[in-house]
């Protein structure tokens, strides 16, 4: 049986060529699948979000032996044009018949999410679809227009906002499309140019006499392989390269002269190769992996398509034999996709139903950190169960993936924002309970026990209002703070045990300088005496604890003697403590800062105390004359006396201040003299 493209040379030889047209016999065409819908059977989650064992996309769909056409590539590639022109690419089968303008509107944008060229079929069912329901509310209103006493003459159409809308979406389709025809096209014309160039080079060759036909030979095949890999041309060329192609090699082979011996090798190299072909093609037969088969037949067959003739009589017999192990493992492409596509819809009712747990699941929000952990490990799982189920059809994949893992995300960025809040919270807590730490270590080292006990006692309070802090740091500032408190009560339950075996001591010692205070003939120095009563309070206070029974009278006592001690020695309060001041004012000599602090300290208090003054006798200028406010004029002038009194002291104070930096100015002048001299 004759090939179908082969060409005859003058002398009824088979030309030599291995050009990619098909030795194979005449046999009726049979309709591919459509790749689109084995696009679909395949359809994948993103990778990103899943990785399952079985294959992301079926291997490209080619032409099977049986399909192989009759007709030149030439042919082929005028109907692969018209294909693609008309961009009959196989769709989903989907009906619109049941949606409102709304919904094709909402069609139409998710159409346009896709390959422009794989939805051309939907587009115009949807378009279909919106103008039958648009004429449809036209009528409508052309009918109320009448109804409503309107002459038919005078209705106009007008172009309503969903129609504006939805050919604005036509629009936008329409310049996709030809923008992708646009360039298709201007691919044709580069490959066009780069055949003719191809020619040209084969033009070259024929019209070269300075190679050996080894040369040639080799050249010829090369300029076959460049041809061959070139695509698609625009259709008014494709008559006029293939005559030119062929005219061209039957030139070449007349000019190089081969011989029918020649021919006869190649045509059996050329069935050596193709038994070949057909071994391994057998051997797929029992491939375990359907996929592996699928995309090996698949280069078989692209390669069975590269070589050139085979004698007539193997022809039939050798095709035959391929022809029918891919057959073989086309009926198992096509099993596998069936039960691929069963599969694909078991899974998306699983993960349909993994949607409806999370969306249970999440609509709840944990209080606690446990609830937050026990939540989060249900999520992880589900994720997971999630993974191990397989691909879903493609045209829901990316919906239910996306209302999953919406749900997760929504759920962690929830979880980020609760524990960034509670971080932020333990965080605070520890610097207030580390503050807590500072003042109890500092508590622990007085020994003013029931002022320091009290406050102890309220810092343990409010360290128990304080919320919790970091696992990793709770418990170490549990123990300093423990620490501290146990050092406090520990020292004070020692002191107080040694001081109850003192207190008698005290109690004598005290009733000792008592009866000496009482008994103590003053003279006539004013300042003396005040050293002495002076120097009597200090043993006084030097002397610890006594039993509190006898605390209140003791103290009382000792108060109304140096009471009585002062009026019989006629020195006031103001004396005792200015003399008390001048004596603190001779203990920080030479300390410049001492001085400089003290000033501030008395001039801001004077200054302080003088505008309360003025500020309460302002007040009492407002007061009308009435018994009440009689008396209130008594207790501010008792007050403002007080207050004066107390603004004399402090002006004696500062005067004793500068007068001694004076004198400490003069002796330090007089001392710098006589180093003078």
């Amino acid at each position: 049986m004759e090939e179908p493209t082969q060409m005859q040379t003058p002398d009824n030889e088979a030309m030599h060529t291995t050009d990619n047209t098909n030795q194979e016999p005449k046999e009726a065409p049979v309709a591919p699948e459509s790749v689109e819908d084995t696009q679909h059977e395949t359809a994948a989650e993103p990778v990103a979000q899943e990785n399952t064992d079985a294959p992301a996309a079926e291997p490209a769909e080619e032409p099977s032996p049986a399909e192989e056409p009759e007709a030149s590539p030439a042919a082929e590639q005028e109907s692969g044009d018209a294909e693609v022109a008309e961009d009959e690419v196989a769709e989903p089968e989907v009906s619109y018949d049941g949606h409102t303008r709304e919904q094709l509107i909402d069609d139409l944008q998710q159409l346009l999410q896709n390959d422009i060229q794989a939805i051309h079929r939907r587009v115009m069912a949807v378009r279909q679809r919106f103008t039958a329901l648009t004429k449809e509310v036209e009528r409508e209103a052309y009918e109320r227009f009448l109804a409503e006493g309107g002459v038919k003459e005078q209705y106009q159409t007008v172009a309503d906002e969903l129609s504006t809308r939805f050919f604005a979406l036509v629009d936008s389709y329409k310049q996709r499309r030809q923008q992708y025809k646009d360039a298709l096209e201007q691919q044709k014309e580069q490959n066009y140019e780069a055949k003719k160039q191809t020619l040209d080079e084969l033009r070259q060759l024929i019209d070269s006499d300075e190679e050996t036909l080894k040369q040639l030979y080799d050249r010829f095949y090369t300029i076959q392989e460049k041809w061959k890999t070139i695509g698609e041309v625009p259709r008014e060329h494709l008559n006029d390269l293939w005559q030119n192609y062929h005219l061209l090699v039957e030139k070449f082979f007349n000019k190089v002269n081969i011989n029918k011996e020649l021919r006869m090798l190649d045509l059996k190299r050329n069935l050596e190769e193709k038994v070949q072909l057909c071994e391994k093609a057998e051997e797929l037969i029992v491939e375990e992996s359907t996929v592996k088969a699928i995309k090996l037949i698949n280069q078989l067959r692209d390669r069975w398509r590269e070589i050139g003739p085979v004698p007539d009589e193997q022809n039939e017999e050798i095709w035959q034999r391929f022809r029918n192990a891919v057959s073989q493992i086309e009926a198992r492409r096509k099993e596998y996709y069936e039960q691929r596509k069963d599969e694909m819809d078991k899974n998306l009712l699983a993960k349909q139903e993994l949607v409806a747990q999370m969306r249970e699941l999440t609509q709840t929000v944990p209080e606690t950190t446990a609830q937050w952990n026990a939540t989060t490990q249900k999520v992880d799982d589900m994720l997971k169960l999630w993974k191990s189920i397989g691909p879903v059809p493609r045209d829901v994949n990316e919906e239910i993936w996306s209302q999953f893992k919406g749900m997760i995300d929504a759920f962690y960025e929830t979880k980020k924002a609760h524990f960034n809040t509670m971080r932020d919270e333990q965080t605070e807590n520890y610097n207030r309970k580390i503050e807590l730490c500072l003042k109890a270590e500092a508590i622990a080292m007085r020994d003013d026990w029931k002022r320091a006990t009290e406050e102890l006692l309220q810092l343990q309070a409010e360290w128990k209002s304080i919320g919790p802090t970091s696992r990793k740091v709770s418990e170490k500032v549990w123990h300093r703070f423990r620490s501290a408190c146990d050092d406090f009560f520990r020292r004070k339950g020692e002191y107080f045990k040694n001081m109850r075996s003192s207190e008698s001591e005290n109690l004598a010692k005290k009733q000792e300088i008592l009866d000496k205070l009482k008994s103590y003939e003053f003279g006539n120095d004013k300042e003396e005496n005040l050293r002495v009563i002076k120097e009597f309070q200090r043993q006084w206070m030097e002397i610890g604890h006594v039993p509190i029974a006898e605390k209140d009278r003791l103290q009382k006592e000792f108060r109304d003697t140096i009471n009585a001690h002062f009026e019989k020695l006629k020195i006031s309060a103001r004396e005792a403590a200015e003399d008390a001041y001048r004596e603190r004012v001779q203990a920080g000599s030479g300390d410049k800062r001492f001085v400089s602090s003290e000033r501030q300290q008395l001039t801001e208090k004077i200054e302080k105390l003088k505008a309360s003054v003025k500020l309460w006798e302002n007040n009492l200028g407002f007061l009308a004359s009435s018994r009440s406010a009689d008396l209130l004029k008594e207790e501010f002038e008792k007050k403002m006396q007080a207050t004066r009194q107390q603004i004399a002291l402090l002006e004696a104070k500062l005067k004793i201040l500068n007068r001694s930096e004076k004198e400490e100015k003069s002796a330090e002048g007089a001392k710098e003299e006589n180093g003078a001299e």
